[in-house]
């Protein structure tokens, strides 16, 4: 929205087509404020230690590269594939690719088989419903739900298992998860929604925010999104969304690992991609 109405008074508009609604207090906390829902995102202590070992790469020092997967309706096709005929359609792109990921980098990472680990993402609180926050909100209304699994159940079951729990924990988020949440930000003073540990993975999705349609009065960008390593920063993913040379739209996926944990992570997701992993990686 922000960007939208810059691109507009750019071009000469006195004012944004949508005016801003600044309604902060709808999002407020309760009085008094009460928790009720599970929130697995806020699940983690400040005094949990990182499980992930240097020994496992073979570099104490624990040296990280990043790359960037490119996931086109030929990829995606393929991973939908792996799925139980209930999730083949119902599921989105995001929702596949996350849990995808999520699954081998854990694999790939080889956590403990007895830890758990933790998959958070972010979602717009704008249209559910009860809420009812106006059209043109500028205020924060975003939920990070999570969910967990020990990594042994989520490395020895099929990617369906990962998907089911992504759409059980979006089905939760409802007008009584975002009071939950935002009452949850006062009582325990907003905490973090992860801990820097190898075994969390955050996925942001900005594939679908319009980034490509900003028009600033010179047309519509050629890209619009995070730039360099900004979109991966060790457990945190942004996705984003590019056309490729045949102008299908593409689906970007940096990703920040150990470098022996990366080729391990390539050999895991060219088993659900169904094709060479130089096909996924780093082409324009």
């Amino acid at each position: 929205m922000f960007l939208n109405a810059i691109g507009e008074m750019a071009k000469g508009a006195s004012a944004p087509s949508l005016l801003p609604a600044w309604q902060r207090e709808l999002l407020k906390a309760r009085s008094p404020p009460h928790i009720t829902r599970i929130h697995h995102e806020y699940d983690h202590s400040s005094e949990e230690d990182d499980n992930y070992d240097p020994q496992m790469i073979g570099e104490e020092d624990e040296n990280t590269i990043h790359k960037s997967f490119f996931f086109g309706p030929k990829e995606i096709e393929a991973i939908r594939n792996h799925l139980p005929p209930p999730f083949i359609r119902s599921c989105s792109t995001f929702m596949i690719v996350a849990a995808c990921i999520w699954k081998c980098r854990t694999i790939a990472l080889r956590v403990d088989q007895e830890e758990l680990v933790r998959l958070t993402f972010f979602m717009n609180l704008r249209n559910i419903r009860g809420l009812d926050l106006p059209y043109g909100y500028y205020g924060n209304a975003v939920a990070t739900p999570g969910v967990v699994a020990k990594a042994k159940t989520l490395c020895d079951n099929e990617l369906g298992y990962a998907v089911g729990l992504l759409k059980e924990a979006k089905s939760q988020v409802d007008e009584e998860y975002g009071r939950s949440v935002t009452d949850l930000m006062v009582i325990k003073e907003r905490p973090s929604y992860f801990a820097w540990k190898w075994r969390d993975y955050v996925v942001s999705d900005l594939s679908r925010a319009g980034f490509g349609e900003v028009d600033f009065g010179w047309g519509n960008p050629i890209y619009g999104g995070t730039v360099g390593v900004a979109g991966t920063m060790h457990p945190l993913t942004i996705f984003t969304r590019i056309r490729n040379e045949k102008g299908e739209e593409v689906l970007v996926t940096p990703i920040e690992l150990p470098a022996a944990a990366m080729e391990r992570f390539q050999d895991e997701l060219k088993k659900f991609a169904q094709g060479p992993v130089e096909d996924l990686c780093d082409r324009p």
